[in-house]
């Protein structure tokens, strides 16, 4: 892992359809607004290859790229402020795909939640358990692991749907690490998005593809009044009090409109505006919203090749950062130079002539107990010094903490601004371990110091 101390932030985008009000409110807005977050590294990308697994019309899937792209663009999205690139740009993604599956058990994917419905589907209908499952389905979950951990994303923002697929990650993330003796992988999180808004679609289901019930986030402002003219509603005549709460209208309105607007809206429902006026009112709100994106998106959409090259330098980005860990993924699995294995030998000697004494464990005038880190032949200068700690075993639980978790650059973490930066090891947000620099990049050189130090006594 990097020595990056924000929290990285992964979205994918699925390139199968075209964006709806739903997606704006629901996934677009929402995470744009999060984007902006400083202590946060935002990475979203369009899942061309996801979209394989489900879509076989070239056209669309081109299509659809260009559109979704398009749309978060004009929502806001600055290209420069975060990672956004197209999933096909990173050939990283596949290669690490295959490292992942061979260490991925069997047993894990035929328990993967849209897998086994379609069998179960299958066997309902009296077909065969497997018939149109494609390995691409089935491998899904490993693809899907594979984009997330290229990038070491900590926090991947899903539905409850996903959230077995952010389990499955992780556990494909631990076996590798554990077979190839490493931490390569943080670990990701799954962030449920309770309090994402679900939009009621024309007909009063959730908006969705699959009820056909959208409304198309980018209709003309004509199309756009005719769609929500369209939008189920009951019998009550004008003038008689309508209840917001069991109202497809209300409820769309209250997504796109501020806490007064929507206070208006409740109490004219409460004197009985009519459905016509209602619908009238909701159009123009989200049109309000709408019209200048729409500007920006039809500009964008006729010019692919400003969306190309925004998607390109993206993933060049991107790549920065994924080629490197690519590179000590292949050489932890043995996809190697044919002449490193001397050079290796040398450099494992030296690590743990390195590391020879290096971590002091000693007794504090108070009966405390504490441990320090010394670098360099002869000097042995100190560079890491612990908290005391009640007694012996508490300082061991200490060391092997620092042992296991030295490459997380949440737990040795570089902090502090000016002339004011410590560089501190943390444990469940406890200090228990600490240097006080004047420069950051004093800092990062005694990081690396102790990187070696605790990867020479790996090799004891």
């Amino acid at each position: 892992m990097g020595m990056n101390s924000k929290v990285r932030i992964l979205t994918g985008i699925t390139t199968t359809g075209t964006p709806h009000l739903g997606n704006y409110v629901g996934a677009i807005r929402p995470a744009i607004a999060a984007s902006g977050k400083p202590d946060a590294e935002s990475f979203y990308f369009l899942a061309d290859y996801h979209a394989l697994v489900k879509c076989d019309d070239p056209a669309r899937v081109q299509r659809s790229t260009l559109e979704i792209a398009a749309s978060w663009l004009a929502c806001g999205l600055d290209p420069k402020k975060v990672y956004f690139y197209r999933q096909s740009d990173i050939p990283e993604i596949p290669e690490l795909t295959w490292l992942l599956t061979c260490v991925t058990a069997k047993g894990l994917l035929n328990r993967a939640h849209a897998y086994k419905a379609t069998v179960d589907a299958n066997r309902a209908a009296g077909e065969d358990a497997d018939a149109g499952i494609t390995a691409g389905l089935y491998m899904y979950p490993v693809l899907m692991a594979a984009d997330i951990l290229i990038f070491n994303a900590h926090k991947v923002p899903v539905g409850r749907d996903q959230i077995q697929h952010i389990e499955m990650a992780r556990d494909i993330g631990q076996r590798f690490n554990h077979i190839y003796g490493g931490d390569f992988f943080a670990l990701p999180e799954a962030v449920i998005e309770e309090n994402v808004a679900t939009l009621p679609g024309l007909d009063g289901r959730k908006m969705s593809k699959s009820y056909n019930n959208t409304i198309p986030l980018w209709l003309p402002a004509k199309e756009l009044r005719k769609a929500i003219l369209g939008i189920v509603t009951n019998s009550l005549a004008p003038g008689e009090a309508k209840n917001p709460d069991d109202s497809n209208i209300f409820s769309i309105y209250q997504a796109f409109a501020s806490a007064d607007e929507t206070a208006a809206m409740r109490q004219a429902f409460a004197d009985g505006i009519g459905w016509g006026d209602a619908k009238q009112k909701l159009f123009e709100r989200i049109d309000a919203e709408l019209a200048p994106m729409r500007e920006q998106y039809d500009t964008l959409v006729a010019r692919p090749e400003r969306i190309e090259e925004a998607l390109r330098a993206g993933a060049l980005r991107a790549r920065g950062l994924a080629t490197p860990l690519l590179a000590q993924l292949r050489h932890a699995a043995g996809l190697r130079d044919l002449t490193l294995g001397a050079q290796e030998k040398t450099k494992k000697e030296h690590a743990k002539k390195w590391s020879q004494d290096a971590i002091k464990q000693f007794r504090n005038s108070d009966g405390t107990f504490g441990f320090k880190l010394v670098a360099g032949v002869p000097s042995k200068r100190t560079i890491f010094e612990s908290i005391g700690f009640k007694d012996a075993r508490a300082c061991g639980e200490a060391i092997a903490f620092l042992r296991r978790a030295y490459r997380d650059e949440h737990a040795l973490a570089i902090r502090g601004s000016g002339h004011e930066w410590e560089l501190v090891l943390l444990r469940d947000g406890q200090v228990i371990g600490s240097n006080r620099a004047t420069t950051e990049d004093r800092l990062k050189g005694v990081r690396i110091l102790i990187h070696q130090i605790c990867e020479g006594l790996e090799e004891d």
